[in-house]
């Protein structure tokens, strides 16, 4: 077996795989306080878009969030289900997704506010 500190390929000398652990511990020191909410760290995304610039087409929530419409698609399904938010074939252009928050969604970023703070007390 090679030396990890000499194999350019060992696992523990990977740039990707320490960005994917501490992307996975970051994101597990969200799901207890999203949890109580009803919602994923992805669909936490969302809303957070969302109460930033709503209301988004789909096309610039994927933009913005950077997903492919086929990963955002069924997040906007469970966050539309759970009754966040509203999904709407825009007036004006029959092709385009028109994404709104319910009045439960914008009611959401009260508690979600709590949010950021705790996550910086956490990770200290």
């Amino acid at each position: 077996m090679t030396d990890p500190i000499e194999d350019p390929l060992a696992l523990e000398q990977q740039v990707c795989f320490a960005l994917s652990v501490a992307a996975r511990s970051v994101v597990a020191v969200y799901r207890p306080l999203l949890e109580p909410m009803g919602l994923t760290h992805p669909q936490y995304l969302v809303m957070l878009a969302l109460w930033q610039h709503a209301p988004l087409s789909g096309r610039d929530l994927s933009r913005l969030l950077q997903l492919d419409p086929g990963t955002l698609s069924p997040l906007l399904k469970r966050l539309e289900a759970a009754g966040y938010v509203r999904r709407e074939r825009d007036a004006a252009d029959e092709r385009s997704l028109a994404v709104s928050l319910t009045a439960a969604g914008q009611a959401l970023r009260a508690q979600a506010e709590r949010i950021p703070p705790a996550i910086v007390q956490r990770l200290g």
